[in-house]
Order: structure tokens, then sequence, then C-alpha cells
């Protein structure tokens, strides 16, 4: 049996925070180990509990998106997923920028959002349906003309793969290479793109052309 999936969460507004600890208590592949109300404290709980993931509220106290960045700078191992009622693109763009590897917008249904975890936890991302376009607009950093130019041949796989939705265990079944040896490369590929995360990495991507086919196969 699987270890379950560790999640520490933190959102100020109480009556949605209980609904959301029922939501992921339900689930015997999450472990609720922390909740807490702002964004020095769910720092801390990150350093404490070492977690798979930190579910945050963009808008609590010390803002969410501090939080990632400073989990993101303590606690490597954490994935963090922005939980949040904006669809504003801009916060979309921030919160990749900050690092997290998914932005859920607060309607999502419970069994989603369990869906959304586990596929995270995996290696993979999430970005809110509708606003991955427009945060290809927001993606305002100058970079050369061919932002891909300096990724490898192989490199050009792993990221093509990624844009396509999967995991770094799923590109290694189909690359034929280990786990771990997809992390090292996704490494090499977020450094040479000047990218924080796996989903700004993705879009950057996606904007050059690379993947288009591949994801639309899985469509």
């Amino acid at each position: 049996m699987s270890e379950p999936i560790r999640v520490v969460v933190a959102d100020d507004h109480p009556m949605f925070l209980d609904g959301l600890v029922a939501t992921l208590s339900a689930d015997p592949d999450i472990e609720l180990v922390a909740t807490v109300g702002d964004a020095a404290s769910a720092v801390r709980a990150v350093e404490e509990t070492a977690p798979d993931i930190a579910l945050l509220d963009v808008t609590m106290p010390g803002g969410g998106l501090e939080a990632a960045r400073q989990i993101a700078a303590v606690a490597a191992g954490t994935r963090v997923v922005i939980l949040t009622s904006s669809e504003h693109e801009d916060d979309m763009v921030a919160a990749m920028e900050a690092g997290a590897s998914g932005y859920v917008l607060k309607g999502v249904a419970g069994r989603e959002l369990r869906s959304i975890l586990r596929s995270i936890h995996a290696g993979g991302t999430y970005m809110a349906p509708g606003l991955a376009l427009g945060a290809l607009r927001g993606l305002s950093r100058p970079r050369p003309t061919d932002p891909l130019a300096e990724l490898t041949s192989r490199e050009r796989d792993v990221l093509e793969l990624v844009v396509a939705g999967l995991s770094n265990a799923e590109i290694g079944g189909r690359l034929g290479l280990a786990e771990k040896t997809v992390k090292h490369y996704m490494t090499s590929i977020l450094d040479k793109l000047q990218v924080a995360s796996r989903v700004e990495a993705a879009l950057l991507a996606y904007k050059a052309g690379l993947g288009a086919g591949e994801s639309a196969a899985r469509r």
C-alpha cells in the first residue's frame, strides 16, 4: 500500500477551511498534517512537517504567493498548489513565477480537487481551464528569439511530454528513463529556460510550438 499524500492547508476563511478539511479527510489517500490561516504559519508548518503538498489560499494574511516563494526556498520537496477565487490571468502568472505547480479555482468540486492533488503529487501540473492562453500573454519576461535553443534533443523530448501533462514517472516510462533521470533533465530545463516552475516551462514551450501535437493526441 502506498503512503498517503501529506498535505498542509492554509486558508483564513473558517467555513471554507472546514469544508476543505472535510473534503480532503474523506480520501484515505490524503493525510491532512496541518491547517493554518496565514502565510507565516503555512511556511512554519511546511518546515515542521515536510508535506508533499502545500495548498495555499492566495489572499490569506501575509499572502499565498509570498508563502509559496518562501516554501520554494526552504522545502524543495513540497509542491505548492494555489487555491483561489481569482480568475485574473496576472495572478496565475504570478503564482507560476512564485513556484506553484497548480492554480485551482475555489469553485472546483471536491472529487476534482482530490484528483488534481494526486496528479500534482505524481509530478504533474494543473492550470485552471480557460486561463492558460491568457497566462501565455502574461509571460512578458524578455527571452531569446528561440527560447528552446539551448535545450538538447533529449531535453526537448522531456519538455514535450511535460506540455502534454505527463508526470515524471510517465515521462520516464515513455522515454525509457529512470524517474530520477527525468528529474535531472527537468532541473536542467528550468535552468536553461530561466523559469521557476514546471508550469511556466510548459507554457513557454507551448507558446514556442513544442508539444502541440502530443497534447492534442491526449485529448
